[in-house]
């Protein structure tokens, strides 16, 4: 399995393989059961792990990082509903850079269990070279790039150009008076 199509859902426990995405939302495949189902984007939020980065005490780093610190770690880790001073003593020993001010109790608990997960279902945990910033492998195609596209006179709608241009000035008439 490929950690880029891996997300987390709001308002779903565990995380996902994001199998396909539509205009409404997406199809996701549970890893921990395989149970596959539609979630809607209008109630649900999709969060790529590729996409999240933690808090440190320099520049902020990728999930990837603490979670290659914790498959590195020699440290016996602690079960996901552990106590929070437990969670966050193993987080000190094994990703000591991690900000413990801004980084919160429930984040770290959530990163165990997340980890735990991946494991399980023999994800391999490691950025794509899109994401890191390098050049992609040969013979894959590189992602589209959204661009922004600049509205101008010629281009723009009447309707657009008139907002573009601000409202519309009152204009004083000489009126006939009967």
């Amino acid at each position: 399995m490929i950690y880029n199509k891996i997300v987390s859902v709001t308002g779903l426990g565990g995380l996902y393989e994001l199998v396909s995405s539509k205009a409404d939302g997406g199809i996701v495949r549970s890893l921990e059961d395989k149970s596959t189902k539609f979630v809607s984007n209008r109630i649900h939020s999709f969060s790529h792990l590729e996409s999240i980065e933690v808090f440190t005490t320099k520049d902020n780093t990728n999930l990837v990082d603490v979670f290659n610190a914790m498959k590195e770690s020699k440290e016996a880790k602690p079960d996901a509903k552990a106590d929070t001073k437990a969670v966050k003593a193993y987080f000190e020993k094994v990703y000591p850079e991690m900000d413990f001010e801004r980084v919160y109790a429930s984040d770290m608990k959530k990163m165990v269990k997340w980890f735990e997960i991946l494991v399980n279902a023999d994800v391999e945990i490691k950025l794509t070279e899109h994401a890191a910033g390098e050049e992609a492998i040969e013979g894959e195609e590189k992602p589209a790039m959204v661009t922004e596209k600049k509205v101008t006179a010629k281009t723009a709608t009447p309707k657009a150009a008139a907002i573009k241009s601000g409202p519309a000035k009152k204009i004083n008439s000489p009126r006939k008076m009967a």
